[in-house]
């Protein structure tokens, strides 16, 4: 079973949007689209920098995906495929939301 780690409160989540984080060393990217949080690799594995949360959130024929704001390819946010090239892809974590109404933290699986 995985170990879950405390990383923010959702109140801390920007709609549409990423914001960087620490899992124990590991930085990731979290994205809150929909009411969903996402986990992610940081790391954009093409511009070889830590800039991932940093993308713009959108959709590809239906499937959420964040631009790198370096070269601009995507990764599907749910599976961290990149869409335009197969043989790439980002590390994904699973996320759990825990806590009462107005108090939900955001709990992520350490690799």
């Amino acid at each position: 079973m995985a170990e879950f780690k405390k990383v923010c409160q959702v109140s801390d989540l920007i709609d549409n949007a990423g914001i960087p984080a620490l899992l124990g060393n590991t930085p990731i990217a979290l994205f809150y689209v929909k009411g969903q949080v996402y986990a992610l690799d940081n790391f954009d594995p093409i511009g070889q920098a830590s800039v991932m949360s940093r993308g713009i959130v959108g959709s590809i024929k239906g499937q959420l995906v964040v631009a790198s704001p370096l070269y601009k390819e995507h990764y599907d946010l749910v599976t961290g495929q990149c869409v335009e090239n197969p043989e790439v892809k980002l590390a994904v974590f699973a996320v759990e939301v825990r806590g009462a109404a107005g108090e939900e933290a955001v709990w992520v699986a350490q690799p």
